[in-house]
């Protein structure tokens, strides 16, 4: 893989603190740039989860919590046409849009290893902490006949001990991730479970 280490770790200018896409525009990058549709579905998910949690456990607003999703759905914007510039395309073209920075940030923290930011706010720890789990409990829907219905947390946690399934799934990620937040790996995966399968 190649080197994809950003190079910086402030992004954006604070005088856009907050200014926004809209969902139609958002939506409009992630068609215009994301042709790949199982791409698509879980960067929809990531987007939905993180607006889930904004609202439930950080009591945030509309305003702020379209943030959220805004940073999730745009999270993986450029890894299907710009492989070897992951993270620095969609955060040029977000700077370069006069985005909220807080949105840009989170975007460049959903990889600490990858891009060299890590993440200090709430948004940008959820998002490293949804990323990859989410991807990998989708995963673990598709192989089952009903999918997501009956799914329980047991299950994907056993899954996730299970290193030959996924094995393209980063656990070590998954487990830095979650050591960031006073949550249980059991409430993430429950709280996903709830809000991802919603998504098609």
């Amino acid at each position: 893989m190649a080197n994809l280490n950003l190079g910086r770790t402030e992004f954006g200018d604070q005088a856009n603190a907050g200014i926004t896409l809209s969902e139609e525009e958002a939506l409009s990058i992630l068609t215009d740039w994301v042709p790949n549709e199982r791409l698509q579905l879980h960067m929809k998910q990531v987007a939905r989860i993180m607006k889930s949690w904004a609202l439930e456990e950080e009591n945030l607003d509309e305003e702020e919590a379209h943030k959220w999703w805004l940073a999730g759905l745009l999270h993986d914007a450029d890894w299907e046409k710009y492989p070897e510039k992951h993270c620095s395309v969609i955060i040029e073209e977000l700077e370069s849009r006069k985005i909220d920075p807080s949105i840009i940030r989170a975007i460049a923290s959903h990889g600490p290893s990858h891009f060299g930011v890590e993440p200090s706010t709430k948004m940008e720890k959820m998002i490293y902490v949804f990323d990859e789990l989410s991807g990998f409990i989708h995963a673990a829907a598709l192989i089952r006949p009903t999918r997501y219905e009956g799914m329980d947390v047991k299950s994907v946690t056993k899954k996730l001990k299970t290193t030959s399934f996924a094995a393209q799934v980063n656990r070590e990620e998954i487990n830095d991730a979650l050591g960031r937040i006073d949550r249980s790996i059991e409430e993430i995966i429950e709280f996903i479970l709830r809000h991802q399968p919603q998504v098609s």
